[in-house]
């Protein structure tokens, strides 16, 4: 269970409230699964914590965004990664904790897998590679996680109202577009890889929510 918190960012007692009740990583994760996902149906979005509150639903960086902020309210620093993945791929987006020296993650998605971390990882790297098996290409059952950002303290958004602005948070996803992401595998490795099973890719196509 998390430390007490310590200021409410500028959260309403409704949003208080409830993330009083979840007041464990796991807790968090459960939430961000009830959430519908955001299948943007009127165009690109990317919701503050408090729009996705509002609206009941989240993509990756949207849900990681909220899991961010509650990890904050309970005292954690708010530190999001991004994965990247090749040209024909999505990045992933995903919020960090560390609990007894290591790192672990939270994370949004519709597919079964690229979720939750247990925190028992010694290093970021470390974490990020226990994606890499599962981030393939439903199509073609490429693997294509390729880069991995280093961690995001969201404080320095503080000023931007990243929080609980009704509008569009762009300034986000432009600057994880823009720092510097380090690669994960060498060319000959990439040359190397073997493509998912068909029983992965199968199970790759397993949905939580659909439109």
């Amino acid at each position: 269970m998390f430390a007490q918190k310590k200021e409410n960012f500028g959260f309403n007692q409704e949003e208080i409230n409830l993330f009083k009740k979840l007041n464990t990583p796991s807790k968090i994760q459960d939430f961000l699964n009830s959430l519908k996902i955001n299948f943007e149906e009127n165009g690109d979005t990317c919701m503050s914590p408090r729009m996705v509150l509002k609206t009941k639903k989240a993509h990756c960086i949207e849900g990681s965004l909220l899991a961010a902020a509650i990890l904050r309210f309970h005292g954690h620093e708010p530190l999001i990664l991004d994965m990247e993945g090749t040209k024909d791929d999505f990045d992933h987006v995903i919020a960090l904790f560390k609990q007894h020296e290591h790192w672990g993650a939270i994370g949004k998605t519709n597919h079964a897998v690229l979720r939750y971390r247990e925190p028992i990882y010694k290093n970021i790297r470390e974490l990020v590679m226990s994606f890499f098996h599962e981030y393939f290409i439903n199509e073609n059952g490429k693997k294509s996680l390729r880069k991995f950002s280093d961690p995001v303290n969201l404080k320095i958004f503080d000023d931007k109202n990243w929080v609980t602005s009704e509008k569009n948070i762009w300034f986000i996803p432009n600057y994880l577009c823009k720092i510097k992401h380090y690669p994960i595998l060498t060319r000959k490795q990439i040359f190397g890889l073997r493509k998912a099973d068909q029983i992965e890719i199968k199970a790759g196509k397993l949905i939580e929510w659909k439109k």
